[in-house]
């Protein structure tokens, strides 16, 4: 019995030290002289200048030339959360979605080669909910990152054109940072690319049928909380003979088929 136990203790011996060196790493230390961030987020944009093309990431490239981007989360991590909340609504947007898509690259390259983002993780704890973006001092989620603040605290359902979950279904990977001086210039233009993009939405006016991305029906509440229905957020989008159309109602609406196979060129 008492080599029975031995064993099964040292089976648990690796187990134990991963849960320890788990709880280590789980936080990190924020002095407060590391609180400045560029607002333009330039690092960022040249990144995507460099990585960026047709919608497509170059993550082998990426990859094997990571230190600018690890770089620019480094310094995305040093932010203190005190001072993060006293800058303006939009410059705190703007970091997070920026936070959201460069933490999201990193994900990939770590993994990178790879068919798809679901392949990061297993099916209790998928890519969205794995520890590794760095803010205010903790490890925290993808998931963290979208639900429990960006949506959670700015009501802004343009959000989910701006976040990019590195698929082929997802909205496009904005070629520049989101930066707070013209934030609301660019979630408009993301909303107006995504829904001109037929290969995701689109209107069969002959059917009166809306075909839009799953993303509408995933989040629909934060669409309708800000217009009503989701057709009312939709028709600011859409072309002016569209618009009639679905103004005129009788419109169905399906869902689209979402692309999880990876943006990469």
């Amino acid at each position: 019995m008492k080599i029975i136990t031995s064993a099964i203790a040292l089976s648990l011996l690796p187990a134990l030290a991963s849960c320890s060196r788990a709880e280590k790493v789980t936080s990190y230390k924020v002095t407060s002289s590391q609180q400045q961030v560029d607002q333009s987020h330039a690092a960022f944009t040249a990144i995507l200048k460099k990585h960026l093309k047709n919608d497509m990431v170059d993550y082998a490239g990426l990859k094997k030339n990571p230190g600018e981007l690890n770089a620019y989360l480094e310094t995305l991590a040093a932010v203190p959360e005190p001072a993060f909340k006293k800058w303006n609504k939009d410059q705190q947007m703007a970091f997070l979605i920026n936070l959201y898509n460069a933490a999201t690259l990193k994900l990939i390259v770590d993994h990178y080669p790879l068919k798809s983002i679901k392949d990061i993780g297993n099916v209790l704890k998928g890519p969205w909910k794995q520890e590794v973006v760095r803010l205010f001092g903790k490890l925290e989620t993808l998931d963290h990152v979208e639900h429990d603040l960006l949506r959670k605290n700015y009501h802004d359902p343009r959000i989910h054109f701006a976040v990019n979950c590195a698929s082929i279904g997802c909205p496009a990977l904005r070629p520049e940072a989101f930066q707070a001086v013209k934030l609301e210039a660019q979630l408009e233009e993301q909303s107006r690319e995504f829904l001109g993009d037929s290969s995701k939405n689109r209107l069969d006016a002959k059917n009166k049928t809306l075909y839009l991305s799953p993303i509408f029906d995933w989040f629909k509440g934060d669409f309708t909380a800000k217009s009503g229905t989701i057709e009312k957020f939709v028709t600011p989008y859409v072309s002016a003979a569209e618009r009639k159309v679905i103004e005129k109602g009788g419109i169905s609406i399906k869902y689209t088929d979402y692309d999880w196979n990876l943006n990469k060129s």
